[in-house]
């Protein structure tokens, strides 16, 4: 039988009446013809209330127990919809990562998938088992400990089980019922697109857009994987939802394909730095040390041997990051003035596999920024997306203003 992988995150399986239409769904495919793969995510707000208990309990918590708390959740959700599908008369049983088994490596709650052996739930789809609901975002160490795979891992879990299955599809229901051009909370004349190269959903999903984890479109991309994004809660048809696919299964696209944002950022400048051989490499791999994601990162032109480092990261690791800095200058191994942090600023980013063929797309983005009156502070770019850091107060303008000079509500 063909096989179907189908995720449903927390909001989807919040309670026992959405766990049930979620089943109903299943039930769908698998009188299609389907032999299915279900992936679930913990209830929602299941895996905050773990979190919470497990830093209560132990704030300097030992990782391999942080994982098996917290994995509970997806447990619980994956044998209730197993019981529901049973109810159904849908023959179904849950399984945990350790009973796959899910292989993964031995970083704690950042765990990455190495391997996903196929045989012991295929033996159970040919003795009549037709639906397998596994426990998304969890798998097993090489050392035989549950370890989890970073927050938003049921994604990775199901693109990872859709390519080691040889799957037909790979569905991600949500709260939404799509990808659109840009957040509809903010820019009304949002569109849902039909279709999305995998590297600009890549993007997206890396720029802020929260409705795939970036590891899940890694995997898609590198594996082929076709992934459709729905929404649980409207009713369903074959062209329902966005599907998320290979640049040439896209017949014609617009130039920028959609703007994304991360309200979050912030600003860091390292002044006066010592202008040497070697210096980027020592800034940044004490920033390495420290655990902290650097993004945009701008050098200065040196003058008289000094040179002012600029870069961006989240604003929940500045404290990290200029105490790491603080402490290489402490030791000598860094010799610079002073770190400037400007905490209240925002990405706005345009993306677009339409950029690398049609120039201008920079000029157009930075005209319509400037006759809204909106400074840029730091610019990067690649052959699809272009990002600019701005004030905080300006980015919800920056974002409906770009929206509407690329005319992205158009299809």
């Amino acid at each position: 039988m063909p096989t179907l992988v189908m995720k449903f995150g927390g909001t989807s399986v919040a309670n026992l009446d959405r766990i049930r239409r979620a089943a109903k769904r299943v039930g769908v495919e698998v009188a299609k013809g389907y032999d299915v793969i279900v992936i679930v995510s913990a209830m929602s707000g299941k895996t905050n209330e773990l979190v919470g208990w497990v830093n209560e309990t132990s704030p300097l918590h030992d990782a391999r127990e942080y994982d098996s708390v917290v994995s509970s959740g997806e447990n619980v959700t994956a044998g209730l919809m197993a019981l529901t599908l049973q109810e159904m008369g849908v023959p179904a049983r849950s399984w945990q990562g350790w009973q796959v088994p899910l292989m993964t490596t031995s970083a704690h709650s950042q765990a990455r998938i190495e391997e996903i052996p196929t045989e012991n739930i295929n033996t159970k789809f040919k003795e009549g088992m037709k639906v397998a609901v596994v426990a998304g975002f969890q798998g097993i160490s090489p050392e035989g400990r549950i370890t989890t795979l970073g927050r938003g891992g049921s994604d990775t879990t199901a693109v990872a089980f859709a390519a080691a299955f040889d799957a037909e599809r790979c569905d991600i229901y949500t709260d939404v019922d799509g990808v659109y051009t840009t957040d509809p909370r903010i820019c009304d004349k949002a569109r849902k697109l039909d279709k999305i190269a995998f590297e600009e959903m890549l993007e997206l999903a890396s720029l802020g857009a929260k409705v795939l984890q970036t590891r899940s479109v890694e995997l898609a991309m590198r594996y082929k994987v076709k992934l459709r994004v729905l929404s649980s809660f409207e009713e369903q048809s074959d062209e329902a939802g966005t599907l998320v696919c290979d640049e040439e299964e896209i017949m014609e696209s617009n130039v920028v394909a959609g703007v994304a944002y991360s309200r979050d950022e912030a600003k860091l400048t390292a002044v006066s730095v010592a202008d040497r051989p070697g210096i980027a490499a020592t800034i940044f791999g004490c920033l390495t040390d420290a655990v902290v994601n650097v993004d945009m990162i701008v050098q200065n032109i040196s003058d008289d041997g000094r040179t002012d480092m600029t870069f961006s990261c989240p604003t929940d690791q500045v404290a990290r990051a200029e105490k790491a800095l603080g402490d290489y200058k402490d030791s000598g191994e860094l010799n610079f003035s002073e770190v400037i942090a400007d905490t209240e600023v925002a990405k706005v980013s345009v993306v677009g596999i339409g950029m690398r063929s049609q120039s201008g797309v920079a000029a157009k983005m930075f005209k319509v920024l400037s006759d809204e009156g909106i400074n840029i502070k730091v610019i990067t770019t690649s052959e699809i997306k272009i990002s600019v850091l701005i004030e905080r107060k300006y980015m919800e303008l920056a974002v409906q203003a770009l929206h509407d000079a690329f005319e992205l509500e158009k299809a």
